[in-house]
């Protein structure tokens, strides 16, 4: 008999209980009792919502209440020096310290005490984020958490017998990031697989039967030592483990040139993504051992569309009919992290499109159908698989997701229309006249604190509580109230502060034709915060104009400059849930002429600087080298397409945050925008080395306060990290801003930073100002 089996479930709660839990302990507002209790109950319901749903190897251990890599790294204990750790268990205050900075646990808001938090990064191509594992050249590892036997033995007294999951060593390892040194990380495998060793022998004394173990890594471009690295690992894993199977996990693509190694790894089972890469299940049946059994991950962990089943039973019936029902696994393509929880908590979707969906729990339910299916009968699920195939050609057919006049539009770009009237050189001696700001002008990213306040009369103008004329006040005055406050902080370009914004993705996708928003289709974004992407079902243009009103309201209340913000299209196309109907460069270019309207508009109305924030521009990146050019090529003519029709004297920002650019700075480039921001104070300026190699012709804006963190940076502080962007830039060349926008920050921990910020640039001026 086939088993069904899943790699992991969202733990934020049907109704993100967790992130109300934590945000709640953060701010003291309950005790950790407390929201350790939380954390068991939402265990305790996904796992029996999985039993519910036939699940035979359900995960444990997959729970965080934070990020898994994170907690991997608490297992493990490494703790980088500057948390003071004391060597034993990691508490939750040390454990949240290295999350988000400062002192951990409790609220340090306005506090300029503590250290800040390890660097977060996106998690392989989605827009998970985790945190970064710190190294040295004499890291010891020891066991410090005992949270995968603790899990695994609480499912246990429910009666539930669980498949813990462990982020494998190599993975972890290749992850992480050295400081003081340059080492390679793979020199501390030694030193690290005695504490792996060590909660193996613990599991298989627990009784655990299977450890599920995670390898994501196994889908990019290793070196043999790599590749040699995982070989030596499992050897000695598997001998450890003895009685206790391993199930090895790879996911987000393709093994390729790492199918031989992950094959010849004596584990019990081998889990690949047939959802991103059905191509590979031929080969790997061709070359798995005849005692090792597959899983197939024929839905789709990361997208929201109702399963195909009749594509999904073609690859389990291929892999039956080779090896055999019994060594046959049945899952998801990844952790089901990355879906909403459960669409039956959508009360207000459109009818027709609401058929195509599926969120986790209903994916559980799919997987249970195919299972059944293949070990009982078509007969047996004879209702699912009709209603199923309904689905799939109503989709197909449905006026609802094809225009002709959008298709059309997209058809008659040419390369003309994606270039600027001038290169760089020239459109700076004119920006320099028109706008007239200072060296080092000081901006922010976009978006101020979201405030109870916002976020109350937001839910009251939804249920039609507040008039839109009353809400449309409101919201004029928390503009007004914004710039009021950039001017006494002595910001010279400012923004509006994105008050009307639930989200930079979602409050796009609401006016755009193709798009549809959810009430609750959440995922976790990092830590307690969570986004709920917008769906794109059909083809995509504009309504109407989308910021315009607000940002010529802004603009009348100073006589600063304002910048107009949006959101670009590959982060909308990167940050929605996106059709799987067709290419997604052309779901993009889409995008990339809507938002070229609304920039025209902006430029019509007299703003001067607009900022399209491309964030997602990197993750979005294939995770194989081969494939980049072919995705940079349509990413960076998309950005164009959007940016370059305006004339040379209107500034065009971009943003970028929290991902590696270094190895992609030549298409950053290409962008050809004005100005870039991008992060840089978590990493310390690490994101810089690339213009030491590099000579970036245009203006950066090197991020110097983390926004992430609940600590505010001195003036110091970011002196100093200025002073490193003086080392490979020009004066000329460098903006001072913070890492990203603020929308999820205090006001108390805002406004000292900000004026920190805008001292800091005052002192560069006149350093420079002497220095010549």
């Amino acid at each position: 008999m086939a088993i069904a089996t899943n790699l992991g479930f969202p733990r934020i709660g049907a109704h993100r209980e967790l992130k109300r839990a934590i945000e709640k302990f953060w701010s003291g507002k309950i005790e950790g009792a407390e929201l350790l209790e939380v954390c068991r109950e939402l265990r305790a319901a996904n796992w029996k919502l999985q039993q519910a749903a036939g699940i035979e190897h359900i995960p444990s251990n997959d729970f965080s209440m934070y990020d898994q890599v994170l907690d991997t790294s608490a297992m493990v204990g490494a703790v980088p020096k500057r948390y003071q750790w004391s060597g034993e268990t990691v508490d939750s205050s040390t454990y949240f310290a290295m999350a988000r900075g400062g002192k951990g646990g409790k609220s340090v808001a306005a506090s300029t005490e503590g250290v800040s938090a390890l660097e977060m990064t996106k998690w392989f191509d989605t827009n998970y984020h985790y945190l970064v594992p710190e190294f040295e050249a004499h890291q010891e590892f020891k066991l410090s958490s005992t949270k995968p036997v603790d899990e695994y033995l609480e499912a246990k007294a429910l009666g539930i017998e669980t498949r813990p999951v462990l982020l494998g060593p190599v993975s972890f390892l290749l992850l992480g990031k050295t400081w003081e040194e340059q080492i390679d990380p793979l020199s501390l495998l030694d030193r690290l697989l005695p504490v792996y060793e060590e909660v193996l022998s613990q599991l298989k004394e627990a009784g655990a039967e299977w450890v599920q173990i995670d390898e994501p890594c196994l889908v990019l471009d290793l070196t043999e030592a790599q590749r040699k690295a995982f070989q030596q690992t499992y050897d000695r894993l598997c001998k450890i483990a003895g009685g206790l199977k391993i199930a090895l996990a790879t996911y987000f693509g393709h093994l390729r040139d790492n199918l031989k190694t992950a094959v010849s790894l004596p584990v019990a089972a081998l889990h690949i993504d047939l959802v991103r890469a059905p191509e590979q299940l031929d080969e790997v049946l061709d070359q798995l051992p005849a005692e090792t059994l597959l899983s197939i991950g024929v839905i789709d962990g990361r997208n929201i569309w109702k399963n195909d089943f009749e594509k999904s039973l073609f690859l389990i019936e291929k892999t039956i009919n080779r090896i055999g029902s019994e060594r046959t696994l049945i899952g998801p393509s990844c952790s089901l992290l990355h879906s909403p929880v459960d669409l039956d908590n959508e009360t207000d979707l459109d009818v027709e499109i609401k058929q195509w969906l599926a969120y986790a729990k209903q994916k559980l339910q799919e997987i249970g159908v195919l299972t059944q299916c293949v070990n009982q009968g078509n007969e047996s699920v004879a209702n699912a698989l009709a209603e199923n195939h309904a689905a799939m050609e109503a989709r197909r057919t449905s006026p609802k997701v094809h225009r002709q006049d959008v298709k059309e539009r997209c058809a008659s770009v040419t390369e003309s229309i994606l270039k600027r009237q001038s290169p760089y050189v020239d459109r700076y001696k004119k920006q320099v006249k028109t706008l007239g700001l200072p060296l080092f002008p000081t901006t922010t990213i976009g978006s101020f604190p979201q405030t109870n306040e916002i976020r109350k009369a937001r839910a009251a103008h939804k249920k039609g509580e507040l008039s839109d004329a009353d809400y449309e006040e409101f919201l004029k005055t928390c503009i007004a109230r914004d710039i009021k406050y950039q001017e006494e902080a002595g910001l010279d370009v400012l923004v509006h502060g994105e008050a009307e914004r639930n989200d930079m993705v979602e409050y796009f996708g609401e006016q755009l034709e193709g798009f549809l928003a959810t009430q609750n289709g959440w995922v976790q974004s990092y830590g307690s915060r969570c986004v709920k992407p917008p769906i794109i079902f059909g083809d995509i243009c504009r309504k109407g104009p989308m910021t315009i009103k607000w940002s010529q309201y802004a603009q009348s209340c100073t006589n600063k400059l304002m910048k107009g913000m949006l959101t670009g299209p590959v982060t909308i196309l990167q940050w929605s849930f996106v059709r799987d109907d067709q290419p997604r460069s052309e779901t993009c270019q889409q995008i990339g002429l809507a938002i070229r309207d609304e920039v025209q508009g902006l430029e019509a109305s007299g703003i001067r600087i607009i900022q399209i924030d491309e964030p997602a521009v990197r993750e979005g990146l294939p995770l194989r080298r081969t494939d980049w050019d072919a995705y940079l090529k349509w990413a960076v003519d998309c950005f164009r397409l959007a940016s370059a029709g305006v004339r040379d004297e209107t500034q065009i920002h971009t943003h970028m945050c929290y991902s590696e650019f270094n190895d992609i700075i030549e298409a950053i480039a290409a962008l050809d925008a004005d100005v870039i921001s991008i992060e840089t104070s978590r990493s310390n300026m690490e994101l810089l080395d690339a213009f030491v190699q590099y000579k970036y012709p245009n203006e950066i804006g090197p991020g110097v306060y983390d926004i992430h963190s609940p600590r505010v940076p001195t003036v110091k502080w970011m002196e100093d990290l200025l002073e490193k962007a003086l080392d490979v830039l020009e004066p000329q060349q460098i903006w001072v801003n913070p890492d990203c926008g603020l929308k999820t920050r205090k006001w108390e921990e805002v406004e000292p930073s900000l004026k920190n910020m805008v001292e800091a640039a005052k002192s560069l001026r006149e350093k420079v100002a002497t220095a010549h």
